[in-house]
């Protein structure tokens, strides 16, 4: 069986994909970028402010699921120049700050929405055990 995650806390999907989906004891949350989930708009600023939106939303993704960042096991980054690593990554660390989960990192050649990052994320359900 496998659950459905929708929220109106974090961008819609921008394709024929669920925000989230609940499977296994896990919730793989789709790649989030930062659109401003109010005005679907992409948020003004640099790398930095971008990832902040991400993780606001990843964030928001999970808690719909019943979940959140403290659960999450394996992220991966995908970042459009690999030279905003650091800014991205001091962002990051900010919201994993203890038990960081597993993560690749990529450079794409190119985001939805010419996004400078997307970030995707595996976690626990609440009701496993650790």
């Amino acid at each position: 069986m496998k659950q459905i995650i929708v929220t109106r806390n974090a961008p819609h999907a921008i394709g024929p994909y669920s925000q989230a989906v609940v499977a296994g004891g896990f919730v793989f949350a789709s790649g989030q970028i930062p659109l401003d989930p109010r005005t679907g708009e992409l948020v003004e600023g640099d790398v930095a402010a971008q990832t902040d939106q991400v993780l606001r939303n990843l964030t928001a993704v999970l808690e719909a699921a019943g979940t959140g960042l403290d659960r999450v096991v394996k992220t991966t980054v995908f970042l459009a120049d690999m030279n905003d690593f650091g800014a991205m990554n001091e962002v990051y660390g900010r919201y994993f700050k203890e038990e960081e989960p597993a993560r690749a990192t990529v450079e794409a050649a190119r985001l939805p929405r010419d996004a400078r990052v997307e970030i995707e994320a595996i976690a626990l359900v609440m009701t496993e055990k650790v």
